[in-house]
């Protein structure tokens, strides 16, 4: 076991292929219920058939591995109103998402308030917190957010404000 101070290289740093990394530890969930309330006629939905979704994680940085929840979820189909939808898990990640809540708030928190680019946000959170997450994803969540919007430019006008200034000096 390394003492206080040592200095021991990062055996991920220089691969460069996503499928070279470690596997990642598996957590399994459940989100598996039998019925539940319909969002549109708040009546009850029974379960129709269950999947499964796959979320990556803050892994563990001592271990060295990723990490990736498994969620098994119902979906529901709503006799009354025909309404198909699923258990929710908005809890844990953004619809149609890969990452959890963590992993977003965590990536554009390193953008913003320590002022690391892109590329380098997502080597951090690789060596700090196990998660791979492409630069390009990064800057979408951080252009999502509104944290990082500079000022507009003052050569660009207002599309509405250009439209009565053509209008103005229009000969007719």
């Amino acid at each position: 076991m390394p003492g206080p101070g040592t200095y021991l290289p990062d055996a991920t740093e220089g691969v460069g292929r996503v499928e070279d990394l470690p596997a990642p530890r598996v957590v399994r969930r459940s989100r598996n219920f039998p019925r539940r309330i319909c969002p549109r006629c708040a009546r009850s939905a029974y379960r129709l058939r269950t999947a499964t979704r796959k979320l990556h994680d803050l892994g563990d940085p001592v271990g060295g591995r990723p990490r990736e929840l498994h969620i098994t979820y119902s979906q529901h189909r709503c006799r009354h109103c025909n309404h198909y939808f699923n258990a929710d898990m908005t809890d844990l990640a953004l619809p149609n998402g890969h990452y959890t809540h963590r992993v977003v708030n965590t990536a554009v928190r390193i953008v913003v308030e320590d002022g690391l680019p892109y590329r380098t946000a997502s080597w951090h959170l690789w060596r700090d917190h196990r998660v791979f997450v492409p630069f390009a994803t990064i800057q979408n969540w951080v252009e999502a957010s509104g944290e990082k919007s500079g000022t507009a430019s003052p050569a660009r006008v207002p599309r509405r404000r250009a439209r009565r200034v053509q209008r103005v000096h229009r000969r007719r």
